[in-house]
């Protein structure tokens, strides 16, 4: 059984045991406001019967090659992430665009479970939601992180059963992590499943990774192709609405000189050179309605 850890907080709740291309594109922020869709559980007879007999939630076909789920360092991740990193892996404009995002897609009292998580989730700091669980490789980040009332440790490339009950939240949340998933399609059908009807899907990420854990489909690819790849990640899963792509791209980050350097890529890599991270976000709703085969 997976171990939930619960954190000391006043506002600590008992956990339940759990039941085991068309594109629109946005190309600058502020972001337009939306009108949310009310969500609904599936818990009478007749819905989870129609919930069965739907396709909704299936894998239609793999988007990743043998190879391209390969990293440059084997080893596992519960490893290389076992030593905790009390650090920010983006900029601050980063950040504060993913807040707004937030801000503007995340409902009050919300139940949100923030997957490949760490010390920090970076939702805003005023709102009030009902429950957030967190998920990750380090502990010790994850206790750190003041946002969560729960979470479990796990590596989602070894085993991507997320024990959680079905329909049980209102978004879900990936920040600067999906770059390192070997097993994509089974996560997103995953996320699918613990989502309830109408629930997000709020994936993002920049340029930056630690180049020897990421797959060799997102090593080898451009800020282009690899929206793309979180596209088609959505469209492998029968049941998940239209994505939407979000970017801000920054101004050239660094001077003249900086350019000419032959490791001026390297160094934009490492954050060595100033300016703003391009921020780039993939969203997607869980259908209303069932998708029958």
């Amino acid at each position: 059984m997976l171990a939930i850890h619960p954190k000391p907080k006043p506002r600590l709740r008992s956990w339940q045991p759990p039941i085991v291309a068309n594109l629109q594109t946005i190309s600058s922020l502020p972001f337009k406001t939306r009108v949310f869709p009310a969500t609904k559980t599936t818990n009478t007879l007749n819905e989870s019967n129609e919930t069965e007999r739907s396709s909704a939630g299936k894998i239609k076909r793999l988007v990743l090659s043998k190879e391209g789920r390969t990293k440059l360092n084997s080893y596992p991740d519960r490893e290389f992430y076992s030593y905790p990193r009390f650090v920010t892996h983006v900029d601050d404009g980063f950040i504060s665009t993913l807040t707004n995002l937030y801000q503007e897609m995340l409902r009050p009292d919300s139940e949100i479970l923030d997957l490949m998580s760490s010390w920090v989730s970076h939702l805003p700091k005023q709102a009030v939601y009902k429950r957030i669980v967190g998920h990750g490789l380090n502990a010790q980040e994850l206790a750190r992180n003041p946002r969560l009332d729960y979470f479990f440790v796990k590596d989602l490339n070894q085993d991507q059963k997320l024990e959680l009950e079905s329909s049980s939240f209102d978004a879900v949340l990936c920040t600067v992590s999906v770059q390192y998933l070997q097993q994509p399609e089974k996560v997103f059908a995953e996320v699918f499943r613990v989502l309830r009807p109408g629930g997000v899907f709020i994936v993002s990420f920049s340029n930056r990774l630690f180049y020897e854990k990421a797959i060799s489909a997102w090593r080898d690819g451009t800020g282009y192709s690899r929206v793309q790849l979180v596209v088609q990640y959505f469209q492998c899963v029968e049941g998940f609405t239209q994505a939407e792509i979000i970017r801000k791209l920054p101004a050239a980050a660094a001077g003249p000189q900086q350019e000419k350097s032959p490791f001026s890529w390297i160094m934009r890599l490492l954050g060595l050179v100033s300016g703003s991270d391009p921020f780039y976000a993939v969203v997607a709703y869980k259908n209303f309605k069932p998708v029958y085969e």
